[in-house]
């Protein structure tokens, strides 16, 4: 027991509760066929990352974490300039927004040399669940002493603190958001106001992946604002619905694949873990799998 409260708890506290955080923000990406801009905003990253080193010439990882930021909100506002201003459709110009951003973030790499120091790029771009180690959770009663809440690690905070604002805004602007998703001419003619709620949609998802880089990386960011909501979506036809089996999805991709990546080996006789971010993705990748196998509405003529 207490291996798993100094291991394990906060690791799979993290993954359920970004996993949760991110399905509910895909479920409106999915029904407004935007489920890629979680990926662009995933991605760019790099070059973010890299002009952090280059303007702190440190590898803290606040400074990282900033500079990610500041590249995706960049990403999102690409997006929204080639859209409106090109008038193409959204997957092009997330495409472009993509392949540009990382491309410069090679170009950043190579021009000032970094590539030879040990940017922790891995970590923002891949994640490390695992490292996630709870030194003071001794067992149960830690749940109740202060000092060892104290000593959580701060990721989990930052994970909590953006899912209550997801769950805020979702609350708050559930109407608009509806209205925005289904008919942006009719939520427009009864001032619903469908740009500014979609630019604050994007907005919170690239601070929800930027928030979960670090401790789970874009592996599951990606996997979990696509696969638990489109799973959802082929489960029902009803918003209400769908939104509470997306929840359930990414719990059960969480919890199951953390524990395969951690005892799925031990249990076929292999001595080694896999990576608890790659399984989870895994994991939800199959959900979704099995509901276009199996779901109520896999078949387009009950759409």
């Amino acid at each position: 027991m207490s291996d798993f409260f100094m291991f394990s708890l906060v690791p799979l506290a993290v993954a359920v509760v970004i996993g949760m955080t991110c399905a509910l923000l895909g479920n409106f990406l999915v029904l407004r066929r935007q489920s890629l801009i979680g990926d662009a905003i995933s991605h760019v990253a790099l070059p973010g990352i890299v002009a952090s080193f280059i303007l702190t010439g440190m590898l803290a990882s606040g400074a990282m974490m900033l500079g990610a930021g500041v590249s995706a909100l960049v990403t999102v506002v690409m997006i929204e300039l080639i859209r409106r201003l090109g008038r193409v459709e959204v997957s092009a110009a997330m495409g472009v927004t993509f392949t540009s951003l990382f491309a410069l973030g090679v170009l950043l790499l190579e021009w000032h040399d970094a590539a030879g120091v040990h940017l922790d790029v891995e970590h923002a771009l891949y994640g490390n669940l695992e490292s996630l180690i709870w030194f003071e959770g001794t067992g149960p009663y830690a749940l109740f002493d202060p000092l060892a809440l104290a000593e959580l690690p701060p990721q989990l905070a930052r994970v909590v603190l953006v899912g209550g604002l997801v769950v805020a805004f979702v609350a708050v602007f559930r109407r608009h958001l509806v209205l925005g998703s289904f008919d942006a001419d009719f939520a427009a003619s009864v001032r619903a106001r469908p740009a500014l709620v979609d630019l604050l949609l994007v907005s919170l998802v690239a601070v929800a992946a930027i928030a979960a880089f670090e401790a789970v990386g874009s592996i599951i960011v990606i996997a979990m604002f696509i696969c638990p909501a489109a799973a959802a979506r082929l489960m029902t036809d009803r918003l209400g619905a769908q939104i509470a089996w997306s929840q359930g999805f990414a719990v059960v991709a969480s919890v199951l694949g953390y524990v395969l990546a951690g005892y799925g080996p031990g249990w076929l006789g292999f001595d080694a873990s896999l990576s608890a971010a790659g399984m989870i993705a895994t994991v939800a990748g199959l959900l979704l799998l099995a509901t276009c196998l199996w779901g109520r509405r896999r078949h387009p003529a009950e759409a």
